[in-house]
């Protein structure tokens, strides 16, 4: 049967998918939508496969809090190439996961997977848009994090995102304060006492041998060694942790303190941060 303009806008309208790919859809489905639905799916079903082995290490990362600022979500939708991570249907796409993700406040990423939006899963929709698309797309992170007051920060570009929580609820502007401090300075931890045991061990173990390998402490006892490794594990605790960086918009003043001079209660509960670059 003719495939007619009005029938091919129509399609678009439920797929999204490019003209010339709802007319030959419609054209093998002799005019039926259903089938040629199916037939755009499969598409990306197949150029998924096709794709599967390829680095999709483009997209956007987003962070949203909830209307009460109690939680926040982040996500990351990849695709392969920078020109398909700014226009403006791929970025509208992952907002709306985004907004899924706030609005459901699933468990996990499998569980934000298997969320039913437009009548389908979201598993099923980043695939359809595989298809649309032409790239290898993929929903790759899932984050939450839930406090008195949740604050995201969202660098231009859509590249790099973070969400902080308070104990307490305070003016937003400090609270966007610290999470553009966690966008730039990328802390490891909260402070000291939150640094994993791995990683503690694995700083120990290079400080102390970075001290052993420095000619200037040849023949200088264990005791003197193990003092001097320790000066550097404090430096690495000052630059690591973020309440003991230093305030990136006042280098007078460590996080901590910038929090007590707002506050003296006030304290960062935990923090979230990815970034694409």
């Amino acid at each position: 049967m003719a495939v007619t303009a009005a029938d091919v806008s129509k399609l678009r309208k439920i797929t999204g998918a490019g003209m010339m790919d709802c007319k030959h859809a419609l054209e093998e489905a002799n005019g039926d939508y259903d089938k040629a639905i199916e037939i755009i799916r499969k598409k990306g079903q197949l150029i998924a496969s096709k794709r599967a082995d390829r680095e999709a290490g483009e997209g956007v990362v987003l962070a949203q809090s909830t209307g009460d600022g109690q939680r926040g979500v982040m996500i990351v939708l990849n695709c392969e190439t920078d020109f398909v991570a700014k226009n403006e249907n791929f970025v509208k796409f992952a907002r709306s996961i985004l907004d899924l993700a706030l609005e459901k406040n699933p468990a996990d990423l499998d569980a934000l997977r298997q969320l039913n939006m437009e009548g389908r899963s979201i598993g099923e929709l980043v695939m359809e848009q595989i298809g649309i698309i032409g790239e290898k797309i993929d929903l790759s992170y899932y984050g939450k994090l839930e406090a008195p007051q949740v604050v995201p920060y969202i660098h231009p570009g859509n590249k790099l995102a973070t969400l902080i929580g308070l104990n307490k609820k305070t003016d937003l502007q400090i609270g966007k304060d610290i999470a553009m401090q966690v966008a730039a300075m990328n802390p490891i931890a909260v402070d000291k006492d939150s640094v994993t045991a791995d990683i503690l061990a694995k700083e120990k173990e290079i400080a102390l041998e970075q001290t052993k390998n420095d000619p200037r402490n040849q023949g200088k006892p264990v005791n003197i060694l193990d003092r001097i490794a320790e000066g550097k594990l404090e430096k690495f605790f000052k630059e690591g942790t973020l309440l003991n960086q230093e305030f990136t918009k006042d280098s007078s003043k460590t996080i901590r303190q910038y929090l007590q001079s707002v506050d003296q209660d006030l304290m960062v509960t935990g923090f979230l941060r990815f970034s694409l670059k």
